[in-house]
């Protein structure tokens, strides 16, 4: 497979930390800036009555469809809390064709709605498909177990054993516990790869706790980065991670 750049962010509905303000616009830019091949988002909002009435710079048509705009022809929305204003949920932008999507609710009923967005890729010259699975994980350890068995299930039981696969998205996993359990799913981290344990990316000014991964199957990373620096630090309340990966 030929190399490529992936990125993962939690898009924060297109809002600062603490929402101070609308930052979508500039979001757009810098996510442009990285030349990122796939692009996995969380957090992004497919509609919303009141912001758009309330933000004159707001896009007309859903966030992911502003943040693609023509650089990544292809994308898929999977909806993951739906409310009196509006809905967001997990999003997927890609450069290469889109063959097949499908977003699995893994919400506990009477929390947050959570979901994992998995889509087939096929890049060019490729004979087997690349499989990305977009996470949004909740907040509680219970919670994320259940997630995790069942992200598992799905990697093990629905996607071929020697398809390529990347795994990314906010984990909430601070402990790291869900972490071990997809290690012996057989993925492997990148940043744990190359450092020795997943990084920080929360909160995006000053991080402390490692939330956000990327977790490969028959692909390793060339390079790996975590995006902390201004912009980055001011467009969300978690860092971005982009990764160059090879097979």
């Amino acid at each position: 497979m030929p190399a490529l750049n992936v990125l993962t962010m939690n898009a924060h509905m297109g809002f600062s930390l603490f929402k101070r303000r609308f930052v979508l616009p500039e979001l757009r830019e810098a996510i442009r800036s990285v030349s990122a091949d796939v692009v996995f988002l969380q957090e992004v909002l497919g509609a919303h009555a009141r912001h758009s009435l309330r933000h004159a710079n707001w896009p007309q048509g859903p966030q992911y469809e502003y943040l693609a705009d023509t650089i990544w022809p292809q994308y898929a929305y999977g909806q993951n809390s739906a409310y009196p204003d509006g809905h967001h949920g997990n999003a997927l932008m890609s450069k290469f064709p889109i063959v097949r999507q499908e977003n699995r609710d893994v919400s506990v009923h009477g929390h947050e709605g959570r979901g994992l967005l998995h889509c087939v890729l096929d890049p060019p010259g490729q004979s087997t498909p690349l499989h990305a699975i977009c996470v949004h994980l909740g907040l509680r350890d219970a919670h994320r177990r259940r997630q995790v068995d069942l992200l598992c299930r799905m990697v093990q039981e629905e996607i071929p054993p020697a398809a390529p696969l990347i795994v990314a998205g906010d984990f909430n996993d601070w402990r790291l516990k869900a972490h071990q359990r997809l290690l012996r799913c057989g993925l492997h981290e990148v940043f744990a790869r190359a450092h020795g344990r997943p990084v920080p990316t929360f909160p995006a000014s000053w991080p402390l706790l490692p939330l956000d991964r990327i977790y490969l199957r028959h692909l390793h990373a060339g390079h790996c980065d975590v995006l902390s620096s201004r912009p980055w630090s001011h467009l969300s309340d978690h860092a971005p991670l982009l990764a160059g990966l090879c097979a």
